[in-house]
């Protein structure tokens, strides 16, 4: 809807910027709280199930089943358009060989249905199996399209919300080793303007997003060869040990902001119980 609006726009001459992530939007879940499925009415009684054991007992039926795997191949696939196709094993304890693989394929080798593998991993872990789905730019050559259209700005958030479900936050090194390094869908020189000036001059943020004189000296050291994200991983820092999915940026030397080198060769060069370099932007100003 957002870019069919910005085209009506565009069409009148108004020139605007809609938002694309240049990394498909991947979520990860469990059958015990399904969320790429739950806006389909079949699982209305899995979300009302309070408990493991019934859920499980409804995983089991044959008829559920059956209707699940009748509504996917019709195409009845929810809100999000789930898709056991764009779906990998991201956690199964029980078998780590097979973490990673893709659903489909995996249930091709062992000539079941995909939907009834999935349940039948998730049941062997008493659903605590995680998959990870990609729910939106997955297609490439579609995102290239958008990525190099330009009245497009690189960009995606949900403002922290969905810790343990996706992470977004490795878009910036992506860009670079996928549609810089490995694609070419630009220089490198383009894919900074996208990362830093593009950006601060669309939101009015007027003394950051270059190396110029009177503006932040914020800067990020990194090697155009080897810069990257690794795999995304879990972990349980968030207050009561809450989880959250994050990932490691690769290829950084050096992280500046406002002159002092905060973070060099992977590790923390201030203390952040001490005075910090940042500052606080209102107005689009510090």
């Amino acid at each position: 809807m957002l870019l069919a609006a910005s085209a009506k726009l565009l069409d009148q001459g108004i020139p605007v910027h809609p938002q694309v992530s240049c990394r498909p939007l991947s979520l990860e879940f469990t059958m015990a709280e399904p969320f790429p499925f739950e806006s389909m009415p079949l699982f209305g009684p899995i979300s009302a199930a309070s408990d493991v054991a019934t859920k499980c007992e409804i995983y089991r039926s044959a008829g559920f089943r059956r209707e699940l795997r009748d509504k996917l191949a019709k195409g009845e696939a929810g809100a999000l358009g789930a898709s056991w196709d764009r779906t990998i094993v991201s956690w199964f304890p029980p078998d780590p060989n097979i973490e990673g693989r893709n659903v489909a394929e995996l249930a091709a080798e062992r000539s079941i249905d995909p939907s009834d593998l999935a349940l039948e991993l998730a049941l062997a872990d008493d659903l605590g199996a995680r998959f990870r789905i990609a729910l939106l730019n997955y297609d490439e050559a579609e995102v290239e399209t958008l990525l190099t259209d330009p009245h497009t700005m690189l960009g995606l958030s949900d403002a922290g919300a969905h810790a343990s479900q996706l992470c977004d936050s490795c878009f910036s090194t992506h860009l670079l080793s996928r549609w810089v390094r490995e694609r070419r869908a630009f220089t490198i020189e383009e894919s900074v303007r996208k990362l830093t000036s593009e950006p601060a001059e669309i939101f009015g943020i007027t003394d950051r997003g270059r190396l110029a004189i009177g503006c932040a000296a914020d800067t990020v050291v990194f090697d155009p060869s080897t810069v990257a994200c690794s795999d995304l991983r879990r972990v349980y820092d968030q207050p009561a040990g809450a989880d959250r999915l994050v990932a490691d940026a690769v290829g950084i030397d050096a992280v500046v902001v406002n002159g002092v080198i905060i973070r060099q060769n992977g590790t923390d060069t201030v203390d952040p119980a001490g005075a910090l370099p940042g500052r606080l932007l209102r107005n689009g100003s510090a």
